[in-house]
């Protein structure tokens, strides 16, 4: 049976699609615009501020990892360059464009796993975690999995406000890029510089470790839901009720 969570992240990544160029664009918007008195939570912050904007109570709770089963378990990593994860679906086509160019000029490692011990394994063997979200509009679960398991995440900018939301900071804790150029200029200077990569995995493994475990997150989840929902107040123009939210 589908968890809470689990049925919150799959709607909330339907939901950046109202922003995007697909058959959604607006849809959700439309929708809960039906239904005012809802509260949204979706786990992009920027998405979050689009529907707030919009008039609608929506609230950000940032995606989270199994805390019990994704940990660094110390292992030789023997992969430099590795994915983990589906690029057949054409909501991927951008992300599966990416990754087949650095597979083919990059010796990038692709693959898919069971979930459970199979996928927490193959993890803790990549040193550089690709991340591939381009034009996701938010950062995937993936992220925050490849991180709790000391990986160096290379990830797709998701922009300024997005990575200020969830403490992803530059070389620092996670390596971002825009650009195949990019990504290469940083995997070159990492390579030559062991430090740097030992501390941005370090520091990435303890960003998701303090505030991205389930428990974390679920606090964040119930904290959302506390504050009563809008109440409907009515309004009388000529021989009609009107009816606003606040």
């Amino acid at each position: 049976m589908e968890s809470i969570y689990g049925i919150f992240c799959r709607v909330s990544g339907l939901v950046q699609q109202n922003y995007s160029d697909c058959k959604y664009k607006g849809v959700f918007s439309k929708h809960y615009k039906k239904i005012p008195w809802v509260r949204v939570l979706t786990s992009g912050y920027t998405v979050s501020k689009k529907l707030q904007s919009e008039g609608i109570d929506a609230v950000f709770v940032p995606k989270c990892y199994d805390d019990a089963l994704v940990k660094n378990l110390k292992l030789e990593r023997d992969v430099e360059l590795g994915f983990i994860g589906s690029i057949k679906h054409k909501t991927y086509a951008k992300r599966k464009q990416l990754l087949d160019t650095l597979d083919r000029e990059d010796n990038l490692f692709i693959t898919r796993t069971k979930s459970g011990k199979e996928y927490v394994e193959t993890l803790n063997r990549i040193k550089f975690f690709i991340s591939a979200d381009v034009g996701m509009g938010e950062y995937m679960i993936k992220n925050f999995e490849a991180m709790a398991a000391g990986c160096v995440l290379f990830s797709w900018n998701q922009g300024e406000q997005e990575n200020r939301a969830l403490g992803f900071k530059d070389m620092e804790n996670v390596v971002l890029y825009s650009s195949i150029d990019e990504l290469r200029s940083k995997l070159n200077r990492l390579r030559e510089d062991k430090e740097r990569v030992k501390l941005i995995g370090s520091n990435g493994q303890q960003l998701a470790e303090q505030e991205y475990s389930y428990k974390k997150v679920a606090n964040s989840l119930a904290f959302a839901l506390k504050p009563a929902l809008r109440v409907p107040s009515k309004k009388r123009i000529l021989f009609f009720h009107r009816y606003s939210y606040s």
